[in-house]
C-alpha cells in the first residue's frame, strides 16, 4: 500500500469558502464506492454522519441514485459546505441536518444503513460510541453500519506513516488518535452490532462494516 499524506484535519484547515474541498476525499473516494457497492442496499435512505466537507455525500449520491443520501455533521462550517456542494446535485442528496454522534437526540429516527468516515480518529472516543448507540437505535437488524479510516488492528503490522499519524493527532487533541478495530467491535457487540467483514484500502485504511443483528 501507499503511504498516506497527513491530510487536513478540521474544516478550518480547508479556508474559508463555504463550498470546501478535501484532497484526500478527491483522493479516496473511487476506492470507497467500489466497496459500497457491494455493502450498501438496493433501496432506502442512507444516514452518513459527519459528511465534513460533502464532497463524498455529493458522489456517493449521483453514483448511487437509487439511494436517498442524507447528509449530517454538528461543524457549522461543514453544513454549510455540504449545502454547497448539494447545489445543482441530483435529488437524492438530502439536505443536511446537524448530528452530533456523541447526543442521543438525532432527527433522523430510521435508517437503511450508516456511513462515517474518517470520523473516529479526530473525534473523542465518546462520539464513535454515540454513532454505535445511534446504528442500534436506527437500523433494522442486518442492515450495516460502515466505518472508512485508518483504524489499527492486532493482525496487522501498523505502518510507520500511520504511527505519526496518530502521534501528530493525539499532539493537536489528546482525545483524537487512531482506534483499533477490537476495540471497536468489542463496544460493538454490546450493542446488538456484530463486525461481519473487514477490507483493506490504500494509504493503510480500513472498511469495516457492522451489522445490525436481530
Amino acid at each position: 500500500m501507499t503511504e498516506p499524506s497527513l491530510p487536513p484535519y478540521t474544516m478550518e484547515d480547508l479556508g474559508t469558502e463555504a463550498r470546501r474541498e478535501a484532497p484526500a476525499a478527491t483522493r479516496n473516494v473511487g476506492h470507497i464506492v467500489k466497496v459500497l457497492e457491494r455493502w450498501l442496499p438496493d433501496g432506502g435512505l442512507v444516514l452518513e454522519t459527519s459528511s465534513g466537507t460533502g464532497q463524498h455525500a455529493r458522489a456517493f449520491a449521483e453514483h448511487f441514485p437509487q439511494l436517498d443520501w442524507q447528509p449530517s455533521d454538528m461543524d457549522p462550517a461543514a453544513l454549510a459546505s455540504i449545502a454547497a456542494w448539494r447545489e445543482g446535485g441530483p435529488d437524492n442528496l438530502l439536505p443536511p441536518v446537524e448530528i452530533d454522534t456523541g447526543m442521543a437526540d438525532w432527527p433522523v429516527g430510521e435508517a437503511d444503513a450508516m456511513l462515517s468516515i474518517n470520523m473516529a480518529h479526530i473525534a473523542p472516543w465518546g462520539a464513535t460510541l454515540g454513532l454505535l448507540d445511534g446504528a442500534a437505535r436506527l437500523l433494522a437488524p442486518g442492515a450495516p453500519l460502515i466505518f472508512y479510516g485508518p483504524w489499527l488492528a492486532e493482525d496487522v503490522e501498523t505502518a510507520p506513516s500511520n504511527l505519526a499519524f496518530d502521534e501528530s493527532l493525539r499532539g493537536r487533541d489528546r482525545a483524537w488518535g487512531l482506534r483499533k478495530v477490537e476495540t471497536l467491535a468489542v463496544a460493538a457487540g454490546k450493542r446488538g452490532l456484530e463486525l461481519a467483514e473487514r477490507v483493506a484500502m490504500p494509504a493503510n485504511n480500513f472498511m469495516l462494516r457492522l451489522i445490525r443483528r436481530a
